[in-house]
């Protein structure tokens, strides 16, 4: 692909990376203080529902994203990224119009068998881009996800204070989400060429010897592990919030601010760090990052003001932009770029499933320890992480994907 084409491919990805990712984290921050109006009322129940329903939708993802990946192979990867921004806002705007928990229940889970829109878009960029940009170009798509992370939340606190009401941020979802499927539908030009149409006997053969593919394994546990602890914690911002501050007027505007300076300070540090990891090594990157969110981590649970909170959570989104967007850039490096579609189903998987195991974990340590507890076992994980990672993920990559090619090129 000519640069000029891959670049004009990679920016607009990014853009509706950004759409997403914002409207995506609108609800995050006001769904926990939602549950009241679907019935959930005592607080150790709240505390275990936030966590079931935000590990709901990424149980389903976890389940399907090898056969979306499998799909994407044969199909085009442009076609996944438009199926997740219809799912997203589909069912997140008829969450808005629900009254039971049984119905945001069902309502996450269909959105994750449809969704998993962060995956479809790493293996869009990863096979449009040249190789020896690939950390560079995950690097900004990892950026604007965060952005949008800082954005969303602040926004959906914000919209739910000024109108007075926690069902506006799931039809402001619902927009984003169709800004996002047009941006890509019309600007997008996706060069593919299709895969060979394969028997599920050879997906499976083709599956498990990807998963020989020396170092990616390691790489798959380390996305589990780390996607685990960073989402344990997320579910629960707006109660520790709330815990934190008490009964206060702009309690979601609060709560969207706690959520964002960990996307504000990811913002920051992301593209650096995906730049840098290019030529200082995946592997060193992603070991400071595991260690330096253990270490962020753990003061959170001793905090006793809102604003040591925020501050821990800034630094702890430092160290974010140094973890997935590393090891996802490693799961490229390491195969063909023929089997990428594949690898990121496997890795869009582990993350989904680190996505799942952290909210229910977190949330159920809530109800029955209290939330500070959650950051101390967080912290734990980023560490078992570091240790899993130094022993795991190969010191060096293949020669045909080495670092150094780019510095050649």
């Amino acid at each position: 692909m000519a640069t000029e084409a891959w670049k004009r491919t990679l920016w607009i990805i990014v853009l509706v990376q950004f759409t997403m990712s914002a409207s995506i984290n609108v609800t995050e921050p006001v769904l926990p203080l939602f549950l009241p109006e679907v019935g959930v009322a005592e607080p150790d129940a709240v505390k275990f529902w936030s966590g079931v329903l935000s590990s709901m939708n990424f149980l389903m993802a976890a389940l399907v994203s090898p056969f979306w990946g499998i799909v994407a192979d044969r199909y085009g990867r442009k076609l996944m990224v438009i199926r997740t921004g219809i799912a997203v806002g589909l069912f997140t705007a008829l969450m808005g119009l629900s009254h039971e928990l049984w119905q945001l229940i069902t309502l996450r889970a269909l959105m994750g068998t449809f969704s998993g829109f962060y995956g479809a878009a790493i293996a869009l960029v990863a096979t449009q881009v040249p190789d020896r940009r690939l950390g560079y170009a995950l690097g900004w798509l990892a950026t604007r996800q965060m952005t949008g992370t800082l954005a969303g939340p602040l926004l959906g606190g914000v919209i739910a204070d000024l109108s007075d009401s926690y069902r506006v941020g799931f039809f402001v979802t619902a927009l984003l989400a169709a800004a996002a499927v047009t941006l890509m539908w019309v600007f997008v030009r996706e060069d593919f060429v299709p895969a060979p149409r394969e028997t599920a006997g050879s997906r499976g053969s083709a599956i498990r010897a990807l998963l020989r593919t020396p170092g990616l394994a390691g790489v798959v546990v380390v996305l589990i592990l780390a996607q685990f602890g960073v989402r344990s914690i997320q579910p629960l911002v707006s109660l520790y919030v709330q815990e934190l501050v008490g009964p206060v007027p702009l309690l979601a505007t609060l709560s969207g601010i706690a959520f964002s300076v960990t996307g504000l300070a990811d913002l920051l540090v992301s593209p650096l760090l995906g730049k840098r990891s290019d030529t200082l090594g995946y592997r060193r990157v992603l070991l400071i990052s595991l260690l330096g969110g253990a270490i962020a981590c753990l003061p959170q649970a001793f905090v006793s003001e809102y604003w040591q909170f925020v501050l821990l959570r800034f630094a702890l989104g430092m160290f974010v932009g140094g973890m997935l967007p590393v090891a996802n850039a490693l799961l490229g490096r390491l195969v063909a770029s023929s089997q990428r579609g594949l690898a990121y189903g496997l890795g869009a998987s582990a993350t989904q499933l680190g996505s799942f195991l952290g909210p229910i974990t977190g949330g159920s340590v809530a109800a029955l320890a209290g939330i500070r507890w959650v950051f101390v076992t967080t912290a734990v994980l980023f560490a078992l992480s570091f240790v899993w990672a130094f022993f795991a993920v190969p010191k060096s990559l293949p020669a045909a994907a080495s670092p150094e090619d780019g510095k050649r090129g």
